[in-house]
């Protein structure tokens, strides 16, 4: 018995590592060696820092304590990261079952076998009563993998286990992000709403001289319904900010995955201006080729380039081994006797003859398959690049327009002051004052905006760059 089939097994285990896979060679980034130039991208630079931005951990790149507890919260309970997880711990069975099929599988039987034969079938004139007892180890439909296509199959679940690891690490850079995206979108809401109601303490205060005014026929009853109008002006912006208040609350209790703590919450977007450092980029080749979401690409056509070497092994023989090894009689007593000792192997080839076309069909379709995976692999290239080329325009002109809008705010201040001390003197209507109240608060406003503009934008280069997690 030895041999007959161990030899074969020997030779199998030699030839494991061999595949009909082609050889694989990384398809070369269909994007420029350099970052968009102009006057958008300017103080961009491609100067490296102490760190990547892939190897800059969350902890070290937000600054604010707050932002930090939150941030740590979501990495505990969010369901995205957990289903991420849990895809990963699949995907690493898979890869364990496949990787299985390389090493024979060995059962124990027993088995016990009654049978009565008929007298005009037994030859001797009188029925017959045959009991069989088995007892041994054996192995079922075990493949020689001669031609790698076991192992070309296994070699795909061990691509797609990698696939699903830089899976989850770009669900949770995208958390991140996210988290920081919602925290800082509150805080702005907060501060629009708590301006929207010292602009109407302000105008109902202003109401009431002009009122009083009026009731002495001093103003008109033009003014007095202008200073309404800005009254009521105040108080829907009151009610839509403490609905976007409550949504943003909302979404965060939602990215977090469980119920944020009202000391965690931000009081105003002026309180987290620091609350992130800023980001050299670096060089796309290094950027890009690092992003969790581009390595997951690279992998599946990893495994795609695998999977060719499954289809090519199809056309060649396949050897199967069905055996056992045992002890068997028509006693039970005597079934461990000197004797008794039993074996059967049973090798089988399969060799392709007719197969209607499926076997080049089923290549054809494993190439074209993995030419799939690299025009996504490109595609994903060119959109990571894209969306980096984003965030360094607007991060190249983002202080800039906090700069003019803080600017704006200041001379809209001081218009607004001096339109209303021409209003009361008599030199000016109160439409100028309106007007010039209206100018500051929304200048006001668009600051806020601004602000929430450059932090937001700092959050996504962190995302765009690959950040450490």
């Amino acid at each position: 018995m030895n041999r007959i089939w161990f030899p074969l097994i020997l030779f199998s285990f030699s030839m494991a590592g061999c595949t009909m896979a082609p050889e694989y060679i990384r398809p070369e980034a269909p994007v420029p060696a350099a970052w968009p130039e102009g006057p958008a991208y300017r103080e961009n630079g491609t100067a490296p820092q102490a760190k990547a931005v892939a190897e800059i951990p969350w902890q070290e790149f937000f600054v604010d304590e707050k932002l930090r507890k939150l941030v740590a919260l979501a990495l505990e309970n969010n369901r995205d990261l957990r289903v991420a997880a849990l895809n990963i711990e699949k995907s690493r069975a898979t890869y364990q079952i496949r990787r299985s099929d390389l090493v024979p599988k060995v059962d124990a039987t027993a088995t016990a076998t009654y049978q009565r034969i008929a007298e005009d079938f037994s030859g001797f004139g009188i029925p017959l009563d045959i009991h069989q007892y088995t007892v041994g180890l054996g192995m079922s439909s075990y493949e020689l993998d001669l031609f790698g296509r076991v192992r070309s199959l296994k070699d795909q679940a061990l691509e797609q286990y990698f696939a699903t690891r830089q899976a989850r690490r770009s669900v949770q850079i995208s958390l991140v992000a996210e988290v920081a995206a919602n925290y800082l979108a509150l805080a702005a809401d907060r501060e629009r709403l708590k301006l929207a109601q010292e602009t109407l303490a302000s105008q109902q205060a202003s109401y009431r001289l002009i009122r009083s005014r009026y009731d002495a026929g001093v103003s008109s009853a033009l003014d007095l319904n202008q200073a309404q109008t800005s009254v009521d002006t105040a108080r829907v912006d009151i009610a839509r900010y403490a609905t976007l208040v409550a949504q943003d609350i909302n979404a965060l209790d939602l990215v977090v995955g469980t119920r944020v703590s009202p000391g965690l919450l931000p009081e105003a977007l002026s309180d987290t201006l620091t609350a992130l450092k800023d980001l050299t980029p670096g060089l796309p080749s290094d950027v890009l080729l690092g992003r969790p979401d581009i390595l997951q690409a690279e992998h599946l056509l990893k495994g795609a380039n695998a999977n060719i070497g499954a289809a090519r092994a199809a056309f060649f023989p396949r050897i199967t081994l069905v055996s056992s090894v045992g002890f068997g009689t028509d006693q039970l007593r005597d079934l461990f006797v000197s004797g008794s000792f039993v074996y059967s192997v049973a090798p089988r080839i399969t060799l392709p003859i007719f197969q209607g076309g499926a076997n080049r069909a089923n290549l054809k379709a494993a190439e074209v398959e993995r030419d799939i995976a690299v025009a996504q692999y490109e595609k994903a290239i060119q959109s990571a690049f894209r969306e980096v080329a984003d965030a360094l325009a607007q991060r190249g002109t983002i202080d800039e327009q906090v700069t003019a809008q803080q600017s704006l705010a200041d001379a809209t201040a001081e218009s607004y002051r001096l339109s209303l001390a021409r209003y009361e003197k008599g030199v000016d209507s109160y439409l100028t004052v309106l007007d010039s109240q209206r100018a500051l608060y929304g200048a006001q406003q668009n600051l806020i905006g601004v602000r929430l503009t450059r932090l937001l934008n700092l959050a996504t280069l962190y995302k765009v760059l690959g950040g450490g997690v």
